[in-house]
């Protein structure tokens, strides 16, 4: 998979990001996707079943995730994809951008290029987004990328040790 924006290039996972993505997991960008600063330890096995399930392109299956680079050089600064919701039987969207690259319109462009993708590629007419209430930037990234507020109500995501508030967002076709 490929896609480019104006400024962005989003693509398939593959061997060699493991140290990218558990360098931008130091610094707590990634923590709402289950990425902690001990990631390293587990992460070269996370990137060989990211590969295997982004290869058998099925949102149902569990998840996808791809890697967002900066158009210009490549550089990768953080991940867009989907995951499966067994408890809720829907598609939820997942995206990270590392710390320095915040406040610059690439988490929302990265959302935006990734729902038209989604919606063009897979035969699904919705997908959701799950966002912690005190994470405000993607909330406001959720809404920019054109995802509606459905929903607030405690949740217990698959990372979470007791029920938060989470804000609940869909995107339909």
């Amino acid at each position: 998979m490929r896609i480019e924006t104006e400024r962005l290039i989003i693509r398939s996972i593959q061997k060699g990001d493991e140290k990218l993505l558990a360098d931008m997991a130091k610094d707590g960008s990634f923590s709402e996707l289950g990425f902690d600063a001990d990631c390293s330890e587990w992460i070269d096995e996370w990137i060989n079943e990211a590969i295997k399930l982004s290869e058998a392109d099925d949102p149902r299956a569990d998840y996808i995730c791809s890697i967002i680079c900066l158009k210009d050089d490549e550089r990768v600064i953080g991940t867009v994809g989907n995951t499966y919701y067994e408890d809720t039987g829907k598609i939820g969207i997942c995206y990270g951008i590392g710390a320095e690259y915040r406040q610059h319109g690439l988490a929302t462009e990265a959302v935006r290029a990734y729902l038209e993708y989604f919606f063009q590629h897979y035969d699904e007419k919705e997908i959701i987004a799950t966002i912690l209430d005190e994470n405000i930037a993607s909330c406001k990234t959720a809404e920019k990328a054109g995802f509606k507020l459905l929903d607030t109500r405690m949740y217990k995501d698959i990372y979470d040790e007791e029920e938060r508030l989470y804000h609940f967002y869909s995107a339909s076709k």
